[in-house]
């Protein structure tokens, strides 16, 4: 992880303090030990724009993939911390 650690640091900044900080934790807490699967969700969900993301962590919108309903609970998880 650690070649590919500062790339995600950099896209896991967003505009909202809020968002930076859920996917930061989430990075440092349980992106090394995730599966492959589970990791390449979270890459998938750093794609996303910030407003779409936002209603995935927030509850809002749901997101149609099992991996990442996974790893949008375990992110949302980090809100109450």
């Amino acid at each position: 992880m650690a070649k590919n650690t500062a790339k995600l640091r950099w896209r896991c900044r967003r505009g909202s303090l809020e968002l930076d900080r859920l996917l930061m934790r989430y990075l440092e807490q349980s992106y090394p030990g995730a599966s492959d699967p589970e990791r390449l969700a979270f890459e998938a969900l750093l794609a996303l724009e910030d407003l779409v993301l936002a209603r995935y962590l927030f509850g809002t919108q749901a997101v149609a993939c099992p991996i990442q309903q996974g790893v949008i609970k375990k992110i949302a998880a980090f809100q109450n911390q």
